[in-house]
């Protein structure tokens, strides 16, 4: 029985930290059993708001740190296709015909793109990235992905994917699947500042590379009961970063129950759990960094693991403009400039 088909990805931007794994990655390495998965390293994304060349020149660095990071976690390239968005030449010329089907005023009402100009600190909205909900449709639709993973704050996007799918399809006849949004239970990880989730740009992450020395120093700054003063005084357990992350990484539920019952009652310091958390982090870590340091030793391997899914991608990419072009007609081109047989001579 044929798996039904997955996309889903991330722009290189940097490294992936604990909020990365608990809101995508440990969910992709569960749905690589049941989908047949594409894994799409979207460099072409990050010109929408970083288009400068020495963010540009940052790229191939962060797509190595990134494809390091997908086998650390246990993504299996044996199951899974990673590839490169850039290095999929049909990706522009797909992106190019979705454009002729979608109007200004439906992308305008798209409220992530205002966010993004928000975000970036940008003037006024680049063309780009106007069009970045096509570009990801062209993403979603040339492996003709019937799934795709997302928060509920692109969910919009998918639906704009649909859109572009019937209207193609009603155009030109059947080619794409109308992809559906999988929504799971993608928890936001605070950062260990305990103000906002966990993000590169706001210096508040644990790296999913960091090596057990810089663990134990973050957890030891890690924000925690602004009112509790001593170790004797009672402390808050909801909303504390520190016993958020002991939920999710420390296995041990007899424990974390046991800390919390002690720091209600001031009865624990914040020293002790701090201890506890950073051995339960490291224990986590300590695979992933098993794996992440066999990958690393063999650069070789992983530029094959890149080069080989890139190319599984460039063939499906180019089966389905096959598609697509006998559907819409423009078939006409290839077969006008086919050398129709031995050029006469002596006329």
């Amino acid at each position: 029985m044929t798996k039904p088909r997955l996309l889903t990805g991330d722009r290189p931007t940097g490294r992936l930290h604990l909020g990365h794994y608990v809101g995508s990655l440990q969910n992709r390495v569960r749905l690589q059993d049941e989908y047949t998965s594409f894994f799409i390293i979207a460099d072409l994304h990050t010109l929408t708001t970083r288009p400068q060349r020495n963010f540009v020149r940052e790229i191939p660095g962060f797509i190595r740190e990134m494809v390091l990071d997908y086998l650390s976690v246990g993504i299996d390239p044996e199951r899974s296709t990673l590839f490169v968005q850039s290095a999929i030449t049909e990706t522009y010329e797909l992106n190019l015909l979705f454009e002729m089907l979608v109007t200004v005023p439906r992308l305008e009402r798209l409220p992530s793109l205002k966010d993004m100009v928000r975000d970036a600190d940008l003037d006024a909205m680049p063309f780009g990235l106007l069009g970045y909900p096509v570009l990801q449709a062209a993403d979603i639709l040339l492996p003709r992905a019937e799934v795709v993973p997302v928060g509920k704050d692109n969910q919009a996007h998918v639906e704009l994917a649909r859109e572009i799918a019937r209207r193609f399809n009603l155009l030109y006849g059947e080619v794409f699947p109308e992809p559906q949004a999988l929504i799971g239970d993608v928890p936001t990880l605070i950062g260990t500042d305990g103000k906002a989730k966990m993000s590169k740009s706001l210096d508040n992450a644990i790296y999913l590379s960091d090596d057990a020395a810089t663990v134990e120093a973050k957890v030891k700054m890690m924000y925690t009961d602004p009112k509790r003063l001593r170790a004797t005084d009672p402390g808050t357990v909801e909303g504390n970063p520190v016993f958020a992350y002991h939920d999710i990484f420390n296995p041990n539920a007899a424990e974390v129950d046991e800390l919390k019952e002690r720091y209600r009652a001031g009865r624990v310091g914040d020293v002790e759990v701090k201890a506890k958390l950073t051995a339960a982090l490291n224990a986590f870590l300590e695979p992933l960094r098993e794996r992440r340091a066999y990958f690393l030793a063999r650069p070789a391997l992983t530029h094959e693991i890149l080069a080989e899914g890139t190319r599984r991608m460039q063939t499906e990419a180019r089966e389905t403009m096959r598609q697509v072009r006998d559907a819409m007609g423009l078939a006409y081109v290839t077969e006008m400039i086919r050398p129709a047989g031995p050029a006469l001579r002596g006329y």
